[in-house]
């Protein structure tokens, strides 16, 4: 016995001394991709001396003596720090992910060779200014000279992830940086899914007057100016009370997740320090690392800093020295589906209104690791791209002999939106500023430009110039052959919407309606955003002048105006008329739910029971209104629809309706409803949490998971790649944290504002910013999620471009010098 023990005691440690060495050695090949920053290098490329200096938060800020070595500096920092992401986001604009992954990545490969937004990017790189082309061969070299570094020095292939999927990493070209702002448009806009939505919706309800409840239009005028408060101040009423599977690795766009923001300036006149403010938190899906990736340059024309998006040499939101800017998604109505029919005795020809024409088409082939080449055929209309019948379920709302076909702005092989952006960040101000933005085609964005005499928002992006006689103003799919359907080009750039300012006006956006003009200069009949629109509002009126820190406050504020809202009409008939019951009983728990949100705020904090409590009884409310109606349509609906359920319970053009269950015997009504959902509700918190509500706290729900796209599935590893924070805040705060909706875990936070930043134009290097991660793609880098801790507790870092505030506590330096110096 003795023997036997011994010798497994010795299998145990021999064991456990290959698990240390295999350990060792993986540390060790992982952490060789590390990036030094104090380092001397020499380049071809480079005219004149160039300093990388990192500071306290690994942020780089860049130094040159010409433009070209700056942009040149910004592709090297990218490829440092952001390898692996730049890899992933190249092979995403080209299809390329199979190659890696296998059939998981299969069907958002095809999608993106179908649409083919790669060959468009090089056919737009002819129609770029000089300048752009100049900047994004300069950015290439740089991100190409990091790659010849990563092999002469055989610095761990670049990345952990390269062992793990191993790949060559070709050249960087300036059309891969056009294709990924393409591929970071189409993430953008979300109305392919929309459409699906709503035609699936018509089908499925057999009162077709009910869908102008659940689908309805923002209600009300828009919002974009808040006036010198003298002149308002009489109309505002003070409250006198305080009262694809988430899994998958790669997702085509969705509406939910298509886009948010919030933006809000001041001008000087409303400022106490006597000078522009400006706020911008753009919200986009959390991954780990972020979509932006903090920049300063110096260029000719003086320096600017912001977010830039790796792969890319744009500062998209960010300032210079005179001018800042701020972007929102607009929800522009930039892509619809056409269905064309396909002639049954030759599937090559398709209707026209002239007869059948002979589709474009092309045989493409999509490499799939472990897997033979899959062939597909390609095929055009003159309405753009035939789709694959299995995205975005167009198999279910397409006839037989018909198949689908996407319109959208972003595929243009002319698009010059590089070009608008380059131009935008060497605008001296708000002037040249909106001229620089009259080419920018996709995504469509709000921009906010505010420099210290004047502010201006203005909706940019291709607007689709649509008859007055579409059949479906674009709301559905409609017939591809109709003229009347067909796309006549793009309206001028002077009728998207416009906002100036006037001396003492405060100007923004949170997703809300920006035009109320008729349908076809419609904009769009969807809108982000209703609620938080509300409490901005309320806050920017609250003061006469506001300040950084005012300005702060309201983008992390956590109160939400659709709790307010929608709790008083949903439980009307629950305030404090529920009998105690008996400890553990359903009544004693829907007495104590009842109790606790009858003295709630309405603030999402994360330490508080209330706002679990609350959106669990909205899960179920609306999930119990719309599920006999829709069947599993409903599984479309998985965000809270607040117009949608006051509209029902306050039985606006006889939406009540919808409390009916028609399968039952009873007529319900919305009482019945609302209290049903609320055991239904605490029922689902008592299995998860427990029966004392008073120890639930909403932040344990509310989970910020920042994925990492590639590892993030990996058993073990991904305890170390995902990032999983607690968070206040919800889907109709200012302090946006949109819940997955679905599975064991639909409050997790998924979509955020991956940057915040306020700039102040009084105190210009006072300014703040800070991203959702940190700065490195390296997991084993402590600046892997460093800026993360601060983002999670609302904090910044310093948005300042004074060289001597960088190199007093900068962690290194990196210096490239010209090849020419040491020959």
């Amino acid at each position: 016995m003795s023997i036997l023990i011994t010798s497994l005691q010795r299998v145990l440690v021999v064991f456990c001394a290959i698990i240390l060495i295999l350990s060792l050695i993986s540390y060790h090949l992982a952490s060789r991709s590390l990036p030094k920053y104090n380092q001397t290098l020499f380049s071809k490329e480079v005219a004149d001396k160039i300093e990388i200096i990192r500071d306290s938060a690994s942020i780089p800020h860049i130094f040159s003596t010409n433009n070209h070595d700056a942009f040149f500096a910004l592709g090297y920092a990218h490829a440092q720090d952001r390898f692996w992401q730049l890899n992933i986001l190249r092979r995403s604009a080209q299809g390329r992910l199979s190659e890696l992954f296998g059939k998981k990545t299969l069907h958002f490969d095809e999608f993106m060779r179908r649409i083919d937004i790669y060959n468009l990017a090089r056919l737009s790189f002819n129609h770029q200014s000089k300048q752009a082309k100049s900047i994004l061969k300069a950015y290439s070299q740089g991100i190409n000279a990091r790659l010849k570094e990563i092999n002469t020095k055989a610095l761990g292939r670049g990345s952990p992830e390269m062992f793990l999927y191993p790949n060559d990493f070709s050249l960087w070209q300036p059309t891969d940086s056009i294709a990924i702002f393409k591929l970071i448009s189409l993430q953008m806009t979300g109305h392919i899914d929309a459409e699906v939505t709503y035609a699936k919706t018509l089908l499925a309800l057999e009162d077709q007057e009910l869908i102008s409840a659940l689908l309805s239009e923002a209600p009300g005028k828009p919002i974009i100016r808040l006036q010198n408060l003298e002149k308002v101040s009489s109309k505002i009423i003070p409250d006198s009370k305080s009262k694809e599977n988430f899994s998958s690795k790669f997702k085509l766009p969705s509406l939910e997740l298509a886009g948010a923001s919030n933006v809000f300036g001041s001008t000087k006149e409303r400022s106490a320090a006597g000078g522009s403010l400006i706020a911008n938190d753009p919200h986009f899906e959390l991954s780990a690392p972020s979509l932006f990736y903090l920049a300063r340059l110096q260029l000719k024309s003086g320096g600017v800093i912001g977010a830039s998006i790796p792969g890319t040499p744009i500062i998209l939101t960010g300032r210079n020295e005179n001018l800042a800017w701020g972007i929102t998604a607009s929800y522009l109505d930039d892509q619809d589906i056409f269905i064309e029919e396909q002639n049954t005795l030759n599937s090559n020809l398709y209707r026209t209104q002239d007869g059948w024409n002979a589709f474009r088409s092309d045989k493409n082939y999509i490499k799939v690791k472990n897997y033979p080449d899959v062939e597909i055929v390609r095929k055009w209309t003159k309405n753009g791209p035939v789709l694959p019948n299995s995205s975005f379920d167009l198999k279910s709302i397409t006839p037989k002999n018909h198949v689908a076909v996407l319109s959208w702005t972003g595929l243009s092989d002319k698009d010059t939106t590089i070009s608008s952006a380059l131009s935008l960040m060497l605008s001296r101000n708000v002037e040249e500023g909106l001229v620089s933005l009259e080419d920018f085609y996709a995504p469509s964005l709000n921009f906010l430009l505010v420099d210290n005499n004047k502010m201006l928002l203005k909706t940019v992006g291709k607007m689709p110039k649509r008859s007055p006689l579409n059949q479906t103003k674009g709301m559905m799919p409609s017939l591809g052959w109709k003229p009347e359907n067909i796309w006549r080009g793009y309206w001028g750039f002077e009728v998207n919407p416009e906002t100036k300012s006037n001396p003492g006006d405060i100007l923004g956006n949170t997703n809300n309606k920006i035009s109320d003009s008729e349908f076809p200069k419609h904009v769009s009949h969807i809108w982000g955003d209703t609620q938080r629109i509300i409490r901005w509002q309320k806050l920017m009126q609250s003061r006469e002048v506001h300040t950084r820190e005012s300005f702060i406050e309201a983008q992390l504020d956590i109160v939400s105006p659709t709790a307010r809202a929608l709790l008083p009409i949903i439980g009307k008939e629950l305030w404090y008329s529920q009998p105690m019951g008996k400890v553990g009983s359903i009544e004693r728990l829907r007495h104590d739910a009842i109790s606790l949100l009858a003295s709630w705020n309405g603030e999402m904090n994360e330490h508080l029971p209330e706002p679990l409590i609350y959106s669990t009884w909205m899960k179920f409310l609306q999930k119990n209104l719309i599920e006999d109606e829709l069947g599993p349509i409903a599984q479309r609906f998985n965000q809270l629809n607040p117009i949608f359920i006051e509209k029902v319970f306050r039985n606006i053009d006889q939406a009540s309706k919808w409390c009916d269950i028609k399968q039952s015997r009873n007529k319900e009504s919305c009482a019945d409803i609302a209290s049903k959902s609320l055991d239904d509700a605490l029922l689902w918190l008592n299995e998860r949490y427990g029966k004392n509500l008073d120890a639930l706290r909403w932040g344990e729900a509310h989970e910020a998971l920042h994925k990492n796209k590639t590892l993030g599935d990996i058993p073990f590893l991904k305890y170390f790649v995902n990032i999983r924070q607690s968070t206040s805040g919800g889907d109709n705060t200012l302090l946006r944290g949109k819940t997955l909706g679905i599975g064991d875990e639909p409050f997790l936070n998924i979509h955020a504002a991956i940057y915040r930043a306020v700039y102040d134009f009084a105190d210009p290097d006072s300014s703040i910013f800070v991203i959702s991660t940190g700065q490195s793609g390296h997991f084993l880098s402590r600046h892997y999620d460093d800026l993360g801790i601060l983002w999670r507790r609302g904090e910044y870092v310093p948005m300042s471009l004074d060289p001597n505030l960088a190199r007093a506590a900068s962690l290194g330096i990196t210096i490239i010098l010209p090849q020419n110096i040491i020959e």
